[in-house]
């Protein structure tokens, strides 16, 4: 990567690609904080089990001084001394063993937190480039890494060089009393000698664990651009999406057109407005309105439904009303109940009027509540 991309690199790193980094393993690790903690917990299981270790100790090297002659020639004496020695070296070291383990695979969850990652496990050729190497190793993180070694190799050789300045007595007095007390004050001096050793550890990740955070968010920052392509994938670009809300439309309206010609009136403003109305008594709990539109639509509509011979009523307050309150394919508010219930019956007279060659009716007059015309109050 060039320097000038790095500049780039402004942006916060989005959820998909931290997800990624994630997905092969890539997530901010500090070796030096997951080592010390690994390192403090066996030293604190040491300490504390210290006089449980001796006892063991000195028992298997009891088993080894107590083997004689008799047990060299007996059947099952060499089997009986090691299975008695495996098992007191396993309550020996079993402790520490065990809150290690548990101390390894928990470690990482400080920091990055646990993951599995099959894509970490390939291996990376590139990594065998001489030349990308040396680019590395030559990099502000190559310098900032070769600077924790000598870091490491100063603070950890010095506070293990005065510990062992400070304990040359106690190191020589392990073998001058019993058994037991030189076994314990052993273990005692090695566990202090590891606490050392564990919090030199840990003073340096103190420091590296904030430096790995800092980096891996360096390296994840992502430039504007590649915002704007991660947007475009994730949304689809506003082309193809206005490309595909205006196919839904057109399919919408297609449907809608089918369906005028099952409608029962087309009620009009008489010429902004059409809404057409189908009711089935024993389908339907309230009329339901079947199409609508605004003038090119609305004119449709209209064409439509007289090549079908639908009746159209011009009644500019309900088709308004209509038109504001419901949407196709759902039934009639309550409030307009009767008014619509008024042309039904007189689309019904209508018909029976051509029928008989009388005279058509008169179109009943509607009361509409002005707040179910919304912002069509005016007369359009």
């Amino acid at each position: 990567m060039s320097e000038s991309e790095k500049d780039d690199r402004t942006e916060a790193p989005s959820e998909k690609r931290l997800r990624e980094a994630r997905e092969k393993g890539d997530l901010p690790r500090s070796r030096d904080l997951s080592t010390a903690i690994v390192v403090l917990s066996g030293v604190a299981t040491l300490i504390a089990s210290r006089d449980q270790m001796s006892v063991h100790a000195a028992n298997i090297m009891r088993v080894g001084l107590n083997y004689g002659r008799d047990d060299l020639f007996a059947t099952n004496g060499l089997y009986r001394a090691l299975m008695t020695a495996a098992l007191e070296g396993l309550k020996l070291l079993g402790p520490v063993f065990a809150v290690t383990m548990v101390a390894a695979v928990a470690a990482p969850a400080v920091m990055g937190g646990l993951n599995f990652s099959t894509k970490a496990l390939a291996p990376k050729f590139d990594r065998l480039d001489p030349i990308k190497g040396f680019g590395r190793l030559v990099s502000v993180n190559g310098l900032v890494e070769l600077g924790k070694s000598v870091l490491k190799l100063i603070l950890i050789g010095g506070a293990l060089a005065w510990f062992l300045l400070r304990s040359t007595h106690d190191m020589y007095s392990v073998g001058t009393g019993p058994v037991a007390d030189g076994i314990a004050k052993a273990f005692g001096i090695f566990g202090h000698a590891s606490l050392v050793f564990g919090c030199a550890l840990g003073a340096i990740a103190l420091v590296d664990a904030p430096w790995q955070k800092f980096s891996f968010t360096k390296k994840m920052k992502m430039t504007k651009q590649e915002v704007k392509d991660e947007h475009k994938e994730n949304e689809g670009s506003p082309e193809l999406k206005s490309k595909i809300r205006q196919m839904q439309h057109q399919m919408a309206r297609r449907r809608m057109m089918e369906d005028v010609p099952t409608a029962d009136v087309i009620v009009t403003n008489p010429t902004h407005f059409a809404v057409a109305l189908k009711y089935d008594e024993n389908r339907m709990g309230a009329p339901r309105v079947v199409a609508k539109g605004m003038d090119v639509i609305a004119q449709q509509i209209r064409d439509i439904g007289g090549g079908a011979k639908v009746p159209v009523v011009e009644a500019p307050p309900l088709a308004r009303a209509l038109y504001h309150t419901t949407e196709i394919g759902r039934e009639i508010p309550a409030g307009l109940y009767v008014a619509v219930a008024q042309i039904l019956a007189y689309v019904f007279r209508l018909k029976q009027a051509i029928a008989m060659g009388d005279l058509p009716p008169d179109l009943p007059r509607q009361e509409i509540d002005p707040d179910l015309l919304g912002p069509y109050r005016m007369d359009n």
